[in-house]
């Protein structure tokens, strides 16, 4: 009997128009064996922790390029706990001030992965958060 893969939401919150860094994460995250559900473009953090919910996800990957997201992020992490979800992991990414993570980190945002990270990096990340 084999292991349950590792599901992972992979959203873009808020007006952010911008993809490809969410859909090069995606793709990586395939291509290491775990499942991934995209939600695209434009999603707010409802839309997001309904997904999260109804896919039974175990990792929430957010993706910001706009700026929105110390009010977008903090969103989602409250949306799930609301709905006794805390235990997702959530996960943010994109252009994001060194400034800013701290904030993000207190709101309940595991990590943050900026310009630049590796995808071996984010897939090992995952890996030793998420039990098998």
């Amino acid at each position: 009997m084999s292991a349950r893969p590792i599901r992972v939401l992979v959203a873009k919150p808020g007006l952010d128009g911008h993809d490809r860094g969410a859909k090069v994460i995606a793709q990586a995250l395939r291509d290491a064996g775990m499942e991934v559900i995209y939600t695209g473009l434009r999603q707010t953090p409802e839309q997001i922790v309904e997904a999260a919910l109804q896919e039974d996800v175990q990792v929430v990957a957010l993706s910001s390029l706009s700026g929105a997201h110390l009010h977008l992020f903090p969103l989602v992490v409250e949306g799930l706990r609301r709905q006794n979800a805390a235990d997702v992991l959530v996960l943010g990414g994109g252009v994001i001030p060194d400034e800013d993570i701290p904030v993000l980190r207190e709101a309940g945002v595991v990590e943050i992965f900026g310009p630049g990270t590796l995808t071996k990096d984010v897939i090992s990340f995952i890996r030793e958060r998420v039990p098998a």
